[in-house]
């Protein structure tokens, strides 16, 4: 827009009326792009905004306000490996790195009083990413593989990593608060379980058919309190964490939606490790190993 004359903010000697139509600084006539309504400086033309902000601060945002990537299967794809690693591991070392990895609250193993109610938390993360019978991996990989990608991109990297995780800890939390402590428990379906709980929430939310959602819903819950030998409780706490959590994360407000998904996922957490303390405290202690 015209204005008093100035200097040019890349060529201070040379004065100018005419400023960026984005960030107003003073531009000569060398300095000028044509815009559809007036000039663009350089800057603002090769995507620096001119304002302060970084270039990324007008990039498209997806739905739950993350940054659009190139490659929206990169989270899925590293982590569909570490659960095939780990699944390979597990077949090459046989029970051992089993007995080491696996969820249960308190039992005597190796002669030793072992689970998550003896300090070993890190067996509520570990079970996330075990498969023992090569058809447990292979569904939820196709699973992971289907569902994956189109949350990812849809949250977008951190927010789906930190869906899959708290999901997949909602599961081995319900599992060893339900459970009998001295039963094993492989919980990687419990964050499979919470994708496909926050694939609904998303589809309702942009309005979407929900009835080919809603037919999977009811055909693995069918499977998982019909089949054997299936940790139930790692599905619905998987479910259900995974729909709170993409609930905060597509309806938090555009003006406060970095606190109330940051809330969201720290409330969540604080309430899994809540009801572990809970239960630990609860579990009587193993005969002939009590303090």
């Amino acid at each position: 827009m015209n204005d008093q004359a100035v200097g040019c903010y890349r060529h201070p000697d040379r004065e100018t009326g005419i400023r960026c139509t984005r960030c107003e600084r003073p531009i000569c006539p060398e300095c000028m792009v044509s815009a559809s309504v007036g000039f663009q400086c350089p800057a603002c033309v090769s995507g620096d905004s001119g304002t302060g902000h970084r270039p990324q601060a007008a990039a498209p945002r997806t739905i739950a306000g993350g940054a659009q990537a190139a490659d929206p299967r990169l989270v899925t794809k590293v982590l569909l490996a570490v659960n095939v690693a780990l699944w390979i591991a597990v077949m090459a070392t046989g029970d051992g790195l089993l007995d080491e990895l696996e969820l249960f609250g308190r039992a005597v193993l190796a002669g030793e009083p072992q689970g998550v109610a003896e300090g070993q938390w890190y067996r509520l993360v570990t079970a996330m990413f075990l498969h023992q019978a090569p058809m447990h991996i292979a569904f939820n990989m196709l699973s992971l593989w289907w569902i994956g990608p189109p949350l990812e991109a849809a949250l977008g990297r951190a927010r789906y990593l930190a869906l899959y995780l708290l999901s997949g800890l909602g599961g081995s939390a319900l599992t060893f608060v339900v459970a009998d402590p001295r039963q094993p428990s492989l919980g990687a379906s419990g964050a499979i379980f919470g994708l496909l709980g926050a694939t609904a929430v998303i589809m309702r939310r942009l309005n979407y058919d929900m009835r080919p959602v809603a037919a999977l819903l009811v055909l693995n819950l069918i499977f998982t309190f019909t089949w054997h030998n299936i940790a139930w409780e790692a599905h619905i706490g998987g479910l259900v964490v995974g729909a709170a959590v993409a609930y905060g994360m597509v309806h938090a407000p555009r003006e406060k939606r970095a606190l109330v998904q940051g809330l969201t996922c720290g409330v969540t957490l604080a309430v899994i490790v809540a009801a572990v303390i809970v239960r630990t405290a609860t579990l009587p202690e193993l005969v002939g190993f009590s303090g």
